[in-house]
């Protein structure tokens, strides 16, 4: 069989535990990579989470090995409690909001500077 089928195989069968740990338990179970791409919270934030009983842990057996899952929803609730996380999302929201402001008022300018040249040319 080449390595290739059998890596696929592999995948897949995790991918579907992984679905059946989220129906299991009615929240989904995630790799840590995953928990910090969707909630912003550090690879070793987690870490300590998980290791002071924070947030629950599981280790299962992943495509490369050993891989650590945590429930998303724990995850979640925990970043919430958290004064420098809240501070960092809330930066990232102010500056979302103010790049959308500036396109707004970019688009203002150049709607007006569009007005003058065609007065000019008239």
């Amino acid at each position: 069989m080449p390595v290739s089928v059998d890596w696929d195989d592999r995948l897949a069968k995790w991918r579907d535990e992984l679905e059946l740990f989220a129906q299991l338990d009615e929240t989904p179970w995630v790799p840590l990579a995953q928990a910090e791409a969707e909630t912003g919270v550090s690879r070793s934030a987690l870490r300590s989470w998980y290791r002071n009983g924070e947030i629950e842990s599981r280790l299962v057996d992943g495509p490369n090995g050993p891989q650590r899952l945590v429930p998303l929803d724990a995850v979640v609730a925990r970043a919430a409690q958290s004064p420098r996380i809240q501070r960092r999302a809330e930066r990232e929201i102010s500056l979302e909001a103010q790049v959308t402001l500036l396109r707004h008022r970019i688009d203002q300018l150049e709607l007006r500077l569009a007005a003058l040249e065609r007065r000019g040319i008239e």
